[in-house]
């Protein structure tokens, strides 16, 4: 099984277990480096997939709590190659292992090494929220060529035809954007984010996970019916830089 099918295959497994998936977001070095490697094996054990983001000096998408994750990560060194150096080194995590990143770092890295080393060091996929769909195939194809995944957006305002479009391109699942704007805020759940869902889900031939202003069961609850799994970020960011314990938030969250 290829890195993209093993995603996918992930995300199918916990929603035959009757919840959404959970795909889990961390800041690569946030709070600290040193606690890089024991936060992601905690989190990989009780999530279904674990989104790592590379720490970018202007991460347009997010809001404060990553911004801040961001740019302490950075201040603290943390690059790319420091991110793919880490994971080669540690044990392969039981949960598929995703790099959100935003373009610029990618360029620089060169999308046919970037492709080699993330294979090498486990990564099963990138998500890159400012890449154009127009402007990916150079990126997609270096990635299939390792069987890596690049994860597609849509959001609300995506219209039809190009919904269509975007689904059949994506690998591993569809992140479907629950608003517009940036990560953070707390998003209520209702009719019209649902039938938007509900729209995705039926174009798309991979798994449709929500994300952005996730943060307690009851959305979780709200949405299971109409997505495969959900993004859960600065949520998690924040309980990280309390010092909770990340695996019990992410079991007491599920519900189990």
């Amino acid at each position: 099984m290829r890195a993209h099918e093993a995603l996918s295959a992930a995300i199918l497994a916990a929603k035959a277990r009757g919840k959404p998936a959970l795909v889990a977001y961390l800041t690569a070095g946030f709070p600290s480096r040193d606690s890089f490697k024991q936060h992601l094996q905690a989190i990989a054990d009780a999530a279904d997939v674990v989104e790592i983001g590379v720490p970018f000096t202007d991460p347009m998408a997010d809001g404060v709590t990553i911004q801040r994750a961001s740019h302490a990560a950075l201040a603290q060194g943390v690059s790319l190659r420091w991110i793919l150096a880490q994971l080669e080194s540690m044990p392969r995590t039981r949960a598929p292992l995703l790099l959100m990143s935003y373009l610029n770092p990618l360029l620089a890295f060169g999308p046919e090494a970037l492709a080699a080393s993330a294979a090498h060091a486990g990564v099963a996929g990138f998500i890159v929220p400012d890449l154009p769909f127009d402007e990916s195939a150079e990126l997609r194809a270096a990635l299939a060529g390792q069987g890596l995944a690049l994860v597609q957006m849509v959001t609300p305002v995506t219209q039809a035809s190009r919904l269509e479009q975007i689904c059949a391109s994506s690998q591993g699942f569809v992140y479907a954007v629950t608003m517009t704007g940036t990560t953070g805020k707390n998003v209520a759940v209702p009719p019209e984010v649902t039938r938007y869902l509900d729209a995705v889900r039926a174009r798309s031939p991979v798994p449709v996970c929500a994300g952005f202003g996730i943060r307690g069961r009851e959305q979780l609850e709200r949405l299971q019916d109409h997505v495969d799994g959900v993004v859960i970020g600065s949520a998690l960011v924040e309980v990280l830089e309390r010092g909770d314990d990340p695996a019990r938030w992410l079991r007491d969250l599920r519900g189990g």
